[in-house]
């Protein structure tokens, strides 16, 4: 297969994106970075210190990606699935090495975002000291509602941030709870990674994340943003 002025042995990947709130565009997603422990509630119920250490990250594949409305599988090989809802930060500018209060000028919208996780898996390999990207980083794993670009400098310091499963509320707090703020967030990231549109940063989940199974119905919502649904299918993958 031809493309681009290359010979393909078999058809290029599409390339995941998410819809644009109001738009017939869409983003292209290079890369997934998400935080550990950016909520001082959910810090405790892992069991840790809420003190302001530095920010830790991982990542996610980006054909991860699940947009609204989706049903996905139920997760392979885990039996103790999580739902994390977060606030998701769309880069539209590159940088490195950016200062905190130039932060803000490389974000190009934001978005309802959920972080699935392998807790067992996750679990098993903290405890042996090993990576733990397969609890992470796999298939369907990164959902995101359409995301709204940044308008006059409005940016998202303070709203209600909930998801429901079943119709049930388990997490309910405030952005504004965040123990790295967005700006610092971007800031700290940009020291080891040159950013450049087309990244997303997930900041992070409040207290009250809880297991899935599948037929769950997962609807995730921040103030201001378009929320975000998400099926499990029945029968798991």
């Amino acid at each position: 297969m031809k493309g681009a002025g290359m010979s393909f042995c078999f058809p290029p990947p599409v390339v995941p994106a998410i819809p644009l709130a109001g738009s017939d565009l869409k983003f292209p997603v290079r890369r997934i970075f998400c935080i550990g422990r950016n909520y001082s509630d959910h810090v405790r119920e892992m069991g840790f210190d809420p003190k302001r250490e530095e920010p830790f990250f991982f990542t996610k594949p980006a054909d991860a990606l699940v947009t609204d409305g989706a049903t996905i599988d139920f997760p392979l090989g885990s039996a103790n699935v999580h739902h994390e809802v977060e606030l998701v930060a769309a880069i539209g500018r590159q940088g490195s090495n950016i200062p905190v209060e130039r932060a803000q000028d490389h974000i190009f919208g934001y978005a309802v975002g959920n972080d699935l996780t392998r807790r067992d898996l996750q679990i098993a390999a903290r405890d042996r000291g090993r990576p733990w990207d397969i609890s992470k980083a796999f298939d369907q794993s990164a959902h995101v509602a359409p995301l709204v670009p940044v308008k006059g400098g409005a940016h998202l310091k303070r709203a209600r941030i909930k998801l429901a499963v079943n119709g049930e509320i388990r997490q309910d707090s405030d952005i504004a709870e965040m123990v790295w703020s967005v700006p610092e967030l971007v800031a700290h990231l940009s020291r080891f990674q040159v950013l450049v549109p087309g990244d997303i940063v997930y900041t992070g989940t409040p207290a009250g994340v809880g297991p899935l199974k599948p037929g769950d119905t997962l609807e995730a919502s921040i103030e201001g943003l378009p929320s975000l649904t998400i099926h499990i299918a029945h029968g798991g993958g």
